[in-house]
């Protein structure tokens, strides 16, 4: 009968119940660095199992200087398009048998110089930023010597690891959209000015304005912050203005979820009545009613590209641009439904 271990089993305890050497044993954990005959690998493997041994892993990481293991920092994971990354990231990290530990900021500078004070002390080998603001703790992750890929644009001058969308290109491909429907009177519901994306997004609106001879109207840009509230309330303040945009942009999918639920309530239909695309659509995009014509990042290929960029990281720079993908539903006009794959 197998001797039961009722605390954690040793290697010592793997050796014994093997009846080879603790380094024997190393061997076959570690495969390597020398060979072990294929009946004692197997008389080892089956005492690992028998005894219920578990490699240490922090004693592993002192030894190799590797934990495996990488930080993933986002400003809120109720964000779809925020969560569908770390979907994808979080699978990409298991096929390469890695884990990743999530820090939500929930929107808080303070919350997310905390968590990456204390992913950095738990001394992940890497991590995947995105920050609350346009001021990213950067300086602080470069002194600790930890590679570090930033999931949004940052400016250029910063020279760190970056992926990034031409968020101003698309942005105005999804507002030209919009506007080859006819409509003149469009606004924008845009992310927190300070934000360097919502700059973007601002300034790729204006530039499908500007290329159909549309002047822009100061009441008709409405920031709010990227969520659905942001969208409801930024809808409610124009609603409350006066006689609401024919057509609109949203910055991301859950500020175009709240604007439909703020025009619905003052019975304004879309888009017979207001017509909306918006940005960062999810596979949720082509469930909602009506379903949302929106722009799609190609998060499954940058959760792979953020991944390979820390495995190989050599302290060498890199920036890695990604093609955004129209996806055309019903909120600007059209009847045609493709579902989006993201």
């Amino acid at each position: 009968m197998t001797k039961q271990y009722p605390t954690r089993a040793t290697r010592d305890d793997v050796a014994r119940e093997a009846g080879t050497s603790v380094a024997v044993v190393s061997y076959v954990i570690n495969d390597g660095p020398r060979p072990v005959a294929k009946a004692t690998r197997q008389r080892v493997l089956d005492a690992i199992k028998h005894t219920g041994y578990r490699p240490n892993g922090v004693a592993q990481a002192l030894a190799s200087g590797k934990t495996r293991t990488y930080g993933l920092v986002v400003p809120n994971i109720s964000n779809t398009f925020i969560a569908s990354f770390a979907h994808a990231l979080q699978q990409e990290a298991l096929d390469n048998g890695l884990v990743i530990l999530l820090g939500d900021s929930g929107d808080c500078r303070k919350r997310e110089l905390n968590l990456i004070n204390n992913l950095l002390s738990q001394r992940v080998d890497g991590l995947f930023y995105t920050s609350v603001d346009r001021h990213p703790h950067i300086e602080l992750i470069q002194a600790s010597g930890t590679p570090f890929v930033m999931l949004d644009r940052v400016s250029p001058s910063l020279a760190v690891n970056m992926l990034r969308v031409d968020e101003r290109g698309a942005a105005r491909q999804v507002t030209t959209h919009l506007l080859s429907h006819g409509y003149r009177e469009v606004g924008i519901i845009c992310g927190p000015l300070e934000m360097l994306n919502a700059q973007d997004r601002l300034k790729g609106w204006r530039d499908a304005l500007a290329d159909h001879g549309i002047e822009e109207r100061a009441e008709w840009i409405l920031p709010a912050s990227y969520t659905r509230q942001g969208g409801y309330d930024a809808t409610q303040r124009m609603l409350a203005d006066g006689p609401p945009a024919r057509a609109l942009f949203c910055s991301n999918e859950a500020q175009a979820i709240g604007c439909i639920r703020a025009l619905a309530e003052h019975g304004i239909k879309v888009p017979e009545q207001v017509a909306l695309v918006c940005f960062n659509g999810t596979e949720e995009s082509a469930f909602y009613a009506p379903s949302l014509t929106t722009v799609c990042q190609p998060v499954r290929d940058m959760a792979k590209a953020a991944i390979a960029m820390l495995l190989a990281w050599n302290g060498e720079v890199k920036l890695q641009e990604f093609s955004h993908r129209l996806v055309i539903g019903e909120s600007c006009g059209c009847g045609a439904v493709q579902t989006p794959r993201v």
